[in-house]
């Protein structure tokens, strides 16, 4: 069987917060004020890990909540588990600070390069309004225009739960008229991500990013490897380079 390439694929299926956006920072910032009151001694690991546990937890108990909404219940339950309080309008605050989120230098240029190659595809854990309001904005802004955008709250679930990529595959199909061996899931997470891609039986392309800390803790596979999705956008066009 002949290596795969980047050449091969027509769609690519983007993960949004971590790989494209730095989630992390975001979240961390976002919790620093809550962290200084209670005089917390958790380091960032510590913070996010303990973040990402809350948070796994709601979405499977509730699947259709909407984004920010559970992120405001995340934040008061990160309040008790470190033995403060906090109130709903702070609450609300941390719900709404995804627009506060920092989006990776590489990403916006590496979307328009990407462009012209490939359907771009979001399937990710947010809300509408979160997305199209704070974040689609930026990530089109170079020109990176989206394809097709796929959320939580439109499919009632959150990733990892591989029924949403299977209906993402099944939009792809019908919307853009691409099947399943021309897409090529394009994320940091392993476990959000590579892990019900190679369940399903979709190729893979994992965007390391530098120190990331959640969802990376894995064995999950995938079928290329970038330091940064800019880095993809460089290796793709070196492809017509050597033609």
């Amino acid at each position: 069987m002949q290596p795969k390439t980047l050449g091969q694929f027509k769609v690519l299926i983007f993960d949004v917060y971590g790989t494209l956006m730095d989630w992390e920072t975001g979240i961390f910032d976002a919790l620093r004020p809550l962290l200084e009151r209670a005089r917390s001694s958790w380091s960032k690991e510590e913070a996010l890990t303990a973040f990402f546990s809350v948070e796994k937890d709601l979405q499977v108990q509730h699947p259709g909540m909407l984004y920010s909404v559970l992120l405001s219940a995340v934040h008061g339950a990160l309040a008790n588990r470190i033995g403060t309080t906090s109130t709903p309008t702070e609450d609300e605050a941390f719900g709404r600070s995804i627009a506060q989120w920092p989006v990776f230098p590489d990403t916006v240029s590496a979307l328009a390069k990407l462009k012209k190659y490939y359907k771009l595809v979001v399937l990710s854990n947010v809300d509408n309004y979160s997305f199209n309001t704070y974040t689609r904005p930026v990530l089109e802004s170079g020109g990176g225009v989206f394809d097709l955008v796929m959320t939580a709250q439109d499919l009632g679930a959150y990733k990892p739960d591989p029924a949403n990529f299977e209906a993402a595959l099944r939009a792809i199909s019908t919307q853009l008229s691409v099947e399943k061996e021309e897409v090529l899931v394009t994320a940091i997470s392993l476990t959000h991500d590579h892990e019900p891609a190679n369940a399903l039986g979709i190729s893979s392309a994992w965007i390391e990013r530098e120190n990331a800390l959640i969802g990376v803790d894995s064995n999950a596979t995938y079928d290329f490897k970038f330091k940064t999705l800019g880095e993809m956008a460089e290796a793709r066009e070196e492809l017509c380079d050597l033609r």
